[in-house]
């Protein structure tokens, strides 16, 4: 009888780009990968297979792709050279846009593999290992993903649960459309089976995830009053009966799809979190209008007079991009004064990006670099100056602070408000997953300074 040789041990190491759906998929793809004998690398020098998880939405996410591809090129042939071996995929949205042109462009990429097709990674593992050459996989199989995906396993007391796929909208400046395809809503009783198999894993709070997340849409759960199709608002309190479920987010939110029902909800239950994530893009109608939007600056500023109405507390995120194509000096001031009015907390903003394929590529009226350049300067100071101005504006209070990772310095650890700020606090390691009382001191670049009250001393 011989003797069964054991099993060779292999690591993985993912780099993830971009939104906070493909560190979702990031995650979820080391499980998969798990049960084959992977271990997590810490760089990718170490490891047996390089996943690059990308982004498409800027010129220069994917830019950054095939720089890194060039990188992976030099180890994997060094690697070879010392009798080893290396596998490289490209997944996420690149691989979803321009997987024949990375296949052709990058020829040490062993497999290509859209943000729907992931799933499959198994089997395209054991098709390269079989030498099958050039592995292209970008079928649009939402249903079939989520049906086939491995139990999680928790990393901290967050986690992100994707709960829709793709986008219906057609901004003119977006390729989400192309590369992830159309909204597909998962069913509540997934989601629910996910959420609570967090929750025993100590998970105490859930951001859900979607490109277009409040155009959610789902058939209410058997048994269940009211409505037959339930909506964002009606899932939010679903999860937030969970126990041990102690903190709801969700993001991406459009403007379109913010209906009266997730507005009730943000003012009713406790457990969604105060910080709304509501990208308008541009200030100016006319703008708006080429970028397909479907809304306009009027209607926006009437949706966050709703929200706030029915939630006082709550804080406004968003999304600008500056210098789409046709876009005047008097078009920019526009913006200006919507952000003047609406003060956001945090916001993320761009300078317009050319992507092949979309309507805006091909317009007319490209707005020079340089403009752009300044146009992008003054926002972001204004934009800055809002979020130091509502950071500073915590100076005193004490807030709930989920403690969710050590920190750099000895017995520090590093947590969020309910606004999504970061917090530093001099706390024990074994506070780690709590909710503690925290006095907010003082303000950082990138974070608050906060101190643990007594009550936050006494859980300790």
């Amino acid at each position: 009888m011989t003797e069964e040789r054991p099993k060779k041990e292999k690591s993985v190491f993912i780099r993830t780009y971009g939104c906070q759906m493909n560190v979702y998929d990031s995650e979820r793809m080391a499980g998969l990968l798990k049960p084959l004998g992977y271990s997590s690398a810490e760089t990718p020098d170490e490891a047996d297979l390089v996943i690059l998880n990308t982004c498409h939405i800027r010129e220069k996410a994917a830019e950054k792709v095939y720089s890194e591809l060039g990188r992976l090129k030099k180890l994997k042939a060094a690697k070879q050279k010392r009798g080893g071996d290396m596998s490289i995929a490209v997944a996420g949205c690149v691989a979803q846009a321009e997987g024949a042109e990375i296949t052709a462009r990058a020829p040490q990429v062993d497999m290509v593999v859209g943000p729907q097709a992931y799933h499959r990674l198994p089997e395209l593992l054991a098709r390269a290992a079989r030498g099958r050459g050039d592995i292209l996989e970008t079928d649009f199989a939402v249903e079939e993903k989520f049906d086939r995906l491995a139990a999680r396993v928790a990393e901290g007391p967050t986690a992100f649960l994707t709960i829709q796929e793709g986008c219906d909208k057609f901004c003119t400046f977006c390729v989400v459309p192309y590369t992830r395809g159309a909204e597909v809503s998962r069913p509540v009783e997934a989601i629910t089976a996910e959420a609570r198999m967090l929750a025993a894993q100590g998970v105490r709070e859930i951001t859900l995830l979607g490109q277009n997340v409040n155009a959610w849409c789902a058939a209410a759960p058997a048994g269940s009053a009211g409505d037959a199709q339930w909506r964002l608002g009606e899932l939010c309190r679903h999860i937030a009966l969970i126990d041990g479920i102690d903190r709801i987010r969700f993001t991406t939110s459009h403007p379109r799809d913010m209906d009266g029902g997730l507005i009730r909800a943000l003012g009713e239950e406790e457990k969604l979190m105060p910080y709304l994530h509501l990208p308008v893009q541009s200030g100016a109608d006319k703008i708006l209008k080429a970028m397909n939007r479907g809304h306009t600056a009027d209607h926006y500023r009437r949706l966050i007079d709703r929200i706030r109405a029915m939630r006082p507390d709550i804080a406004i995120s968003g999304d600008f991009i500056v210098g789409f194509p046709g876009e005047t000096s008097e078009d920019f001031e526009e913006t200006i004064a919507l952000v003047a009015e609406i003060g956001y907390a945090s916001a993320y903003s761009f300078k317009y990006s050319r992507r092949p394929g979309t309507p805006g590529a091909a317009m007319p009226k490209q707005v020079a670099d340089a403009e752009k350049d300044a146009r992008l300067g003054r926002l972001q100071a204004l934009l800055d100056s809002q979020r130091q101005a509502f950071n500073e504006g915590q100076i005193g209070k004490i807030m709930p602070v989920l403690l969710e990772k050590p920190g750099r310095h000895k017995d520090q650890l590093v947590g969020r408000t309910p606004y999504l700020q970061s917090v530093h606090v001099s706390a024990p390691k074994s506070m780690l997953g709590l909710i503690a009382s925290v006095s907010i001191k003082g303000v950082t670049p990138n974070a608050l300074a906060g101190a643990l009250t007594k009550e936050g001393e006494a859980a300790a």
